[in-house]
């Protein structure tokens, strides 16, 4: 299963721009804004099912608007 193509991602609640769903280091998932860096809380995972349920979570979270905004500067 390719998580990045099963899973649909709403543009960011912010700015618009798109989201994207991001693997960090094989330890966690978020999703984060390509235009303004608002992202979503992030999601550990140490197994593989842990892996996809992490990574629904995150887009979950996205797509009902619950994201940390992040202002210039920060």
């Amino acid at each position: 299963m390719n998580i990045h193509e099963e899973l649909e991602l709403h543009d960011c609640p912010y700015c618009g721009g798109p989201g994207i769903l991001e693997e960090e280091r094989g330890w966690c998932w978020y999703v984060a804004c390509a235009d303004c860096g608002s992202q979503t809380a992030h999601f550990e995972f140490s197994t593989p099912e842990e892996r996809e349920e992490a990574a629904r979570k995150a887009a979950h979270l996205w797509n009902i608007g619950k994201v940390v905004r992040c202002n210039i500067g920060e």
